[in-house]
């Protein structure tokens, strides 16, 4: 007999990752406490670092790539007067500088220099490949190597002193791609020395914070929509979920939710709705205005005239009938071309023969 397939389980965990780990480490965790391999994370973590890390699993492992450019916040000390070979208290001791007379105002001083947009070269010990490599493996080898500077935005930077001399507490907020590690020395270079970092925590990944987050032995798995909490809301016709539901692109623009105009309204442009003549589709625009080839006023759904009226889709329109006067209702002509008889077709034993006045030639008509 074969077995049945576990049922599948998609949807987030806020995690609060415990030092010492990986984050790989709590992937593997998660995956048998789930009992199943499809999760990952949203951003690496480093090992002696704790707090939030947020986990995909299921389906929700396709959406956490929008979980990665959310904004990010940090808590930690900054260490001033050592420098360490990884730039935090788990690397060897590379360098001592004297600088007990710098006072906290001169630390916030510093720090306010790096609030903004600013260029920052990746640690030996991040997970940035150069050339197929990442620089930890390299960094295990002894093996250093000239990186390129990135840039990076920090939003925060607040500084408050400790009971221990020369160590001060930091709160950053930053966007993605940003090294609390590498901000730790630089703020320490700038004051005339060196610096390190040490008990770094992850306090917050967009809107999830330390509040959402779980021990790896009491996971709560919340649903997929909670991924992009963090972003509006849009509204969308049928066609427009379909195509989202099938992955297909769809510009910006269309994913605006617009007004729904009565009747008789006009575009706030001041242009209004008009479709092609006879059969065709209609152009996207307002659902009321001028339409056919006499520019009279199509009525929506709610005129009491009836008709179906324009939406904001695209649709086929249907063709519109040629309205016949008593005239040439009595003589039994077609109102959309001018006929003729010629003389010389009206000869006895031979058709009559109908020339268009546009002059297309001439056809046959039997009596």
């Amino acid at each position: 007999m074969a077995r049945r397939a576990a049922p599948a389980i998609d949807g987030v965990c806020i995690v609060d990752k415990p030092t010492g780990w990986t984050s790989h480490d709590v992937v593997a965790k998660a995956r048998g406490v789930l009992g199943t391999r499809k999760v990952g994370h949203s951003g690496t973590l480093d090992p002696d670092a704790t707090g939030v890390l947020v986990l995909g699993v299921g389906r929700a492992t396709r959406l956490l790539r929008f979980l990665t450019a959310l904004g990010k916040s940090y808590v930690g000390e900054v260490v001033l007067g050592t420098t360490t070979s990884t730039l935090d208290a788990a690397g060897e001791v590379t360098g001592t500088y004297d600088m007990g007379e710098v006072d906290l105002g001169a630390v916030r001083a510093a720090a306010a220099r790096f609030v903004g947009t600013i260029e920052q070269i990746p640690p030996m010990v991040s997970a940035v490949k150069v050339d197929g490599r990442r620089l930890h493996e390299l960094a295990r080898e002894g093996i250093e190597v000239e990186r390129a500077p990135r840039t990076v935005t920090i939003s925060r930077i607040d500084v408050a002193a400790t009971a221990d001399a020369n160590v001060f507490r930091a709160e950053v907020d930053c966007g993605s791609g940003t090294y609390i590690r590498t901000l730790a020395a630089d703020i320490g270079t700038a004051l005339g020395g060196g610096a390190h970092l040490r008990n770094l925590r992850r306090t917050a990944v967009g809107s999830f914070t330390e509040a959402d987050a779980r021990g790896l032995d009491a996971l709560e798995l919340l649903p997929m929509a909670e991924v992009l909490r963090d972003y509006h809301a849009s509204g969308r016709r049928r066609r427009g979920v379909a195509a989202l539901v099938q992955g297909k692109r769809l510009p910006m623009a269309s994913l605006v939710v617009r007004p729904v105009l009565r009747p008789g309204d006009r575009h706030p442009g001041g242009r209004r709705h008009r479709h092609r003549g006879g059969r065709g589709r209609a152009r996207t625009g307002w659902r009321s205005g001028g339409g056919g080839r006499t520019g009279r006023a199509h009525p929506g759904p709610s005129h009491p005239g009836g008709g179906r009226g324009h939406r904001w889709a695209r649709r086929r329109c249907p063709p519109r009938r040629p309205t016949l006067t008593r005239a040439r209702r009595a003589s039994g002509r077609r109102p959309d071309r001018a006929v003729s008889l010629t003389a010389a077709s009206t000869a006895p034993g031979r058709p009559a023969a109908r020339r268009c006045a546009r002059g297309r030639g001439r056809r046959a008509v039997r009596s």
